[in-house]
């Protein structure tokens, strides 16, 4: 009897000492990815999958050409571990790309980027 328990003793072990693998990533945004909004936000906000380690995360925001307009200040929002926001200066029409690094609380980093456009 004892034999026939072998196997699942030995896959129990197995799954109780495998490490963790959570990552934080995007699950919503706001402006959403690829989204054309009519005016300009004032804030990007993004939901990811786990809390985030502010300390270690960051947003920031580009024109077309390159040149940041976020206000450099990236936080966690008060109150949900798992979002993140940076205010942004008044934007233009145009094309911004939202860059993001983060590191879960459990240490694991990620990053990503998405656009979004103001229309004219």
């Amino acid at each position: 009897m004892t034999k026939h328990l072998l196997p699942f003793i030995a896959g129990c072990l197995c799954c109780a000492i495998s490490p963790a693998s959570a990552h934080a990533f995007l699950e919503t945004a706001d402006p959403a990815v690829g989204a054309t909004v009519k005016a300009g936000p004032t804030a990007v906000t993004i939901t990811f999958t786990e809390a985030l380690e502010p300390h270690f995360s960051s947003i920031s925001v580009q024109d077309g050409s390159g040149q940041r307009v976020d206000l450099g200040d990236a936080h966690a929002v008060a109150g949900d571990a798992t979002r993140f926001a940076v205010g942004l200066k008044p934007l233009k029409p145009g094309s911004y790309k939202v860059l993001w690094r983060a590191t879960s609380v459990d240490t694991h980093k990620t990053n990503g980027s998405y656009s979004f456009t103001v229309a004219p």
